[in-house]
């Protein structure tokens, strides 16, 4: 298997599709918040912090990345490029992003925005993660955790997490409505969906028999 973080193998596709999905997921989180329809768990916090604070919200999920980031430390996890790049590059589109876009609109422009970017969510995942960069510093804190803690369920610890920063977020002013419910319900499939299309194999060891090609990228 080779390591998370390892380039030797087709790294013009990987660098590429890491990039492409860090942009895209910048770009996603800037249309759900010009929704005001409701966010994700861990930008109701973002939001909050952005409102309590008063900086942007890209500089508030970065800090919150790095801050997250050093608590791989004690669960000895080893970030990889894409882990440090998430924490620098989705905060500073987010904030390009938020830019540009025209300010809210009606209902169905909003509505709209939401559905774009939820979906633009899932596949921006499947493109990070399914480079094997390394994960966000986010979920690499829940799968530390589990790793750490062999008798603890990933599902349970992952929304012990996100119930918890949801419920901060909301008390310090973030989003929190039907696009919440929304996302819970959608992104879970959309990430498997686009996982599934996006994830690059690893190349076969040769004592594992005769290589398949690999399809042209």
């Amino acid at each position: 298997m080779a390591p998370i973080g390892n380039l030797r193998h087709r790294p013009a596709r990987r660098l590429t599709q890491l990039y492409a999905g860090l942009v895209l997921y910048g770009v996603s989180m800037a249309l759900m918040i010009n929704s005001r329809l409701g966010l994700d768990p861990w930008n109701v916090f973002h939001q909050g912090l952005s409102e309590l604070t008063g900086l942007s919200f890209g500089t508030v999920t970065i800090a919150v990345g790095a801050l997250v980031l050093l608590l791989w430390i004690p669960l000895r996890q080893r970030p990889g490029l894409g882990t440090v790049s998430n924490v620098l590059v989705v905060g500073l589109v987010v904030d390009a992003t938020l830019a540009l876009l025209p300010a809210g609109g009606p209902l169905g422009v909003r509505a709209g925005m939401l559905v774009i970017g939820i979906v633009a969510n899932g596949a921006a995942t499947g493109l990070y993660i399914g480079a094997r960069l390394g994960p966000g510093p986010r979920d690499g804190l829940m799968t530390g955790y589990v790793a750490r803690r062999p008798g603890r369920s990933v599902r349970l610890v992952r929304t012990v997490i996100e119930v918890t920063v949801l419920a901060l977020g909301w008390l310090l002013g973030g989003t929190v409505g039907v696009g919440t419910v929304v996302y819970a319900l959608a992104i879970g499939p959309l990430t498997q969906f686009f996982l599934s299309l996006f994830t690059i194999p690893e190349p076969q060891s040769p004592a594992s028999g005769p290589v398949t090609p690999l399809p042209a990228t």
